[in-house]
């Protein structure tokens, strides 16, 4: 755990770098009307800390069955094209004509998605650090260390932002074809996109929480009719998962920032145009979290949405008057703080492990 503590400790030391020597422009695209450009150099190596603490570990959730399985298994065409996510395959393939250690895996898959994350948060977070900072304490971090390969198709989505913001849905549903071939639950981001392009707050809105709290409320009914449709799929073992739901503590964390934007969103549409888009992201992301309070497995789909949060939650900051950002600021590097104390120490009692460290 000591390592995941000064990892924490060197990317916000030098994100925070980042943004202090940033540049300041006007951007010439609609979504951006303020550009603002962290250090590149004290990016790369935030960046640079996170690939390298993710890459070089050997423990912490499903890493075992990775590492094994890129051991035993026989990547070959025959076998990768008899797969579900034949992208992966592909990729292991490729890795192991060049290694058979599968440290170079996870080398890999951490150096793709890390970077794919803060190439996204470059361009689009407010506050940098912020966004990284909550990328760590929230758990987004750590699970890029356990589910490898949806949180790679996560991280391929996340990069098609660009796309839900200009409205070039050819080009996003290229990248979900893309993302899928490494998870094929990433095809539901297909009808989330034309879901989200819309204003934020509206009867569209709290209508999907209201299902979501009646899917809470009759959840053996949605069960039934969800688990008998997929039963036949890759995903039908589901159906007996039965690990608990998600804590009330996390649904409120994930909560928090949209209150936020709640009573800024006036302010947050004049700063961030068609920032909406990112706020119903958001919204979808607490909606299956609420549901995962009946079976974790629902948050498996927070994987896809849960990092916008850390573009929302940088703008968030700057809906509150300028004397108040400060103290706004502080409460969320303490409380997130709080919460990665909490989940990594308290609830989950993280060991990380690296033949490196």
């Amino acid at each position: 755990m000591a390592i995941l503590w000064v990892n924490l400790a060197l990317v916000f030391s030098f994100s925070f770098m980042s943004r202090y020597c940033a540049t300041t422009g006007i951007s010439t695209t609609a979504t951006m009307p303020v550009l603002i450009r962290p250090n590149k150099y004290f990016v790369f190596f935030a960046l640079l800390t996170l690939v390298l603490v993710s890459g070089l570990r050997n423990t912490i959730g499903d890493t075992y069955y990775y590492i094994h399985a890129y051991e035993v298994n026989d990547h070959s065409w025959s076998s990768i094209l008899g797969e579900k996510d034949i992208g992966f395959g592909i990729l292991q393939m490729i890795l192991k004509s060049f290694s058979s250690d599968p440290q170079t895996l996870l080398l890999v898959t951490a150096l793709i998605t890390n970077v794919l994350i803060v190439l996204v948060l470059y361009r689009y977070s407010r506050l940098f650090e912020l966004s990284l900072y909550v990328y760590i304490t929230s758990g987004l971090f750590l699970v890029s260390m356990n589910g490898i390969r949806q949180f790679l198709a996560a991280a391929i989505i996340f990069a098609a932002t660009k796309y839900i913001l200009d409205g070039s849905w050819k080009k996003f549903i290229f990248v979900v074809l893309i993302a899928s071939s490494f998870h094929q639950s990433a095809l539901i981001l297909i009808p989330i996109y034309f879901i989200v392009r819309r204003k934020a707050w509206t009867k569209t809105t709290f209508g999907l929480l209201l299902a979501a709290i009646l899917i809470v409320i009759g959840y053996n009914q949605f069960s039934e009719f969800l688990f008998s449709a997929i039963s036949e799929s890759q995903y039908g073992h589901y159906q007996g998962f039965s690990e608990g739901g998600a804590n009330m503590l996390r649904i409120l964390v994930n909560a928090a920032p949209l209150a936020l934007a709640y009573f800024g969103r006036e302010k947050l549409r004049e700063s961030f145009t068609n920032g909406d888009y990112i706020v119903n992201l958001c919204i979808l992301n607490l909606v299956f979290m609420v549901i995962a309070s009946q079976n974790w497995i629902f948050a498996r789909f927070t994987i896809y949405f849960g990092l916008y949060q850390l573009i929302l939650i940088a703008w968030v900051v700057k809906l509150f008057c300028k004397k108040d950002q400060k103290l706004v600021y502080y409460a969320i590097v303490v409380c997130y703080f709080i919460y990665f104390y909490y989940e990594h120490v308290i609830s989950l009692n993280i060991h990380y492990r690296s033949n490196f460290f």
